[in-house]
């Protein structure tokens, strides 16, 4: 069996991006990997303005009452700075004439008729937005590779964007396995479960800006299995399995992606998710997860994102992983990396879920993050600092 980090290792080295360019507009943007970097065609802000209401004023006048001389609002034409010894009038997002360093809020200050009062103490610079001090002209403002959030879309928006060079979305075949497996709103037989994996998948994969075709159910036949894969290998650039990736006598999905193409990787040190398989069909990337829900999930997080990433031309992102003290005790394995579902208390404690099956989804939703349990670890006590993985920052 490999490592997470053996595997991690193995899709650096043997995938690389697949998706071409093209011109998208900031309304369809979002969620979609940047192909080229944005390099700023102006200062932001591009004027010093006031981050304030209040008076702008030099600083050697403060402590004074001085005469009001006018005021600037927002979208006030720039004027030269008044002569020393007066104020201005001004209102946030006023541009600041050159001089004038101080913008004093209005709270602070103490109008007498038309002069008014300053407070003393203010350095040079409060309360005023220098120009380019966000983002400078001819920096680059978002990077190639970065997966657009709204945030970025509102900094394109900012500095006049109104398109992005982006990479076509990446699309991704999922299919879930098994003669057990019922589509949700079928009769379900005796002996049968609905099929929670697909929506999952189809979930998780939208959520990182993929085309997801969802091409159903594979019963566990050879012919049809290796059929089908064959079939989604031609117009996608990545297939998704979940089940028939371990040892049983009827899981056929391993024998039908080694007939048709090859595997890299099959078993891992993982718990959950131990069976998980990569490879290709043809040219064409492919990886078996494993059939129950959470072992899927946590196979997903630690394995097909980063290969989404790097089919996509993203730059790959470690998970989001936060320190918490632990509320419970466990043992494990050395050798093997290990997630636990948790509950994080009001006091910042992780409160590990009593029960660990990996088809336990309700449990999973009640879960607010997993527990992270390296390779040396063989015990934990309580007040331990453990590593978590947030669900809500990972989308789950």
């Amino acid at each position: 069996m490999l490592t997470v980090a053996q595997g991690l290792n193995l899709i650096a080295a043997r995938f690389k991006s697949v998706t071409n360019t093209e011109q998208a507009t900031l309304g369809q943007a979002l969620g979609r990997v940047l192909a080229a970097d944005v390099v700023s065609p102006l200062d932001l802000p591009p004027f010093d303005n006031a981050a304030m209401d209040g008076y702008a004023v030099r600083a050697i006048d403060l402590g004074l009452t001085l005469p009001v001389a006018g005021t600037l609002y927002a979208g006030s034409v720039p004027i030269s700075a008044p002569p020393p010894g007066t104020a201005l009038r001004i209102f946030t997002g006023a541009p600041v004439p050159g001089g004038l360093d101080v913008v004093v809020m209005q709270e602070d200050a103490r109008c007498e008729g038309d002069h008014v009062h300053l407070p003393a103490g203010l350095p040079p610079g409060r309360n005023v937005r220098r120009r380019g001090e966000d983002v400078a002209a001819g920096q680059v403002a978002l990077a190639a590779g970065r997966r657009l959030r709204p945030a970025d879309i509102g900094l394109a928006a900012a500095l006049g964007l109104t398109a992005l060079s982006v990479r076509r979305p990446l699309r991704v075949a999922v299919f879930s396995t098994g003669d057990e497996v019922t589509a949700p709103g079928r009769p379900l037989a005796p002996g049968g479960i609905y099929d929670a994996n697909r929506p999952l998948l189809a979930a998780l994969l939208s959520g990182m800006g993929c085309a997801v075709t969802d091409l159903g159910i594979l019963r566990d036949d050879k012919s049809q299995i290796r059929g089908a894969l064959a079939a989604a290998a031609r117009d996608h650039d990545l297939i998704l399995t979940s089940g028939g990736v371990s040892a049983g006598d009827a899981d056929h999905v391993k024998a039908a992606v080694m007939a048709l193409g090859g595997l890299d990787l099959w078993k891992l040190a993982l718990k959950p998710g131990k069976p998980f398989a990569l490879g290709h069909i043809g040219t064409t990337a492919f990886a078996g997860l494993p059939g129950n829900p959470v072992a899927m999930l946590v196979s997903f997080l630690l394995l097909v994102r980063p290969l989404i990433q790097r089919l996509s031309g993203e730059v790959a992102a470690p998970l989001p992983r936060l320190m918490a003290p632990a509320g419970f005790a466990h043992a494990k394995k050395a050798g093997r990396l290990e997630y636990l579902r948790v509950s994080i208390g009001p006091d910042g404690v992780a409160h590990v879920d009593p029960a660990e099956g990996a088809a336990m989804l309700g449990h999973l939703t009640r879960a607010d993050a997993l527990v992270e349990l390296g390779e040396a670890v063989m015990a934990v006590r309580p007040g331990d600092p453990v590593r978590v993985l947030p669900l809500a920052l990972l989308g789950v």
